[in-house]
């Protein structure tokens, strides 16, 4: 039997930081302590996790977290969605 149920397409996204060597760049200090925080089905999802992971480290103004779009790393071809 067939699902006849569409479910959104998922678009993941990896929240992840750490230490920067210097502000003008974006080279971690020691790829051994990158925090992973972890992946999310959808960008405010992920935004949601990386403003918090963020605020949790104010006091450090080397420490930077990212998001990245897997979805655009796994399908180049459908990246704009």
């Amino acid at each position: 039997m067939s699902d006849t149920t569409t479910s959104p397409k998922q678009l993941l996204h990896l929240v992840f930081g750490g230490e920067l060597t210097s502000l003008e760049g974006v080279q971690f200090r020691d790829l051994k302590d990158l925090d992973i925080v972890g992946i999310y089905p959808s960008y405010s999802e992920a935004h949601t996790a990386w403003k918090a992971a963020a605020q949790r480290t104010v006091d450090n103004a080397m420490t930077r977290y990212f998001i990245v779009h897997m979805h655009r790393l796994l399908e180049p071809e459908n990246g704009k969605a």
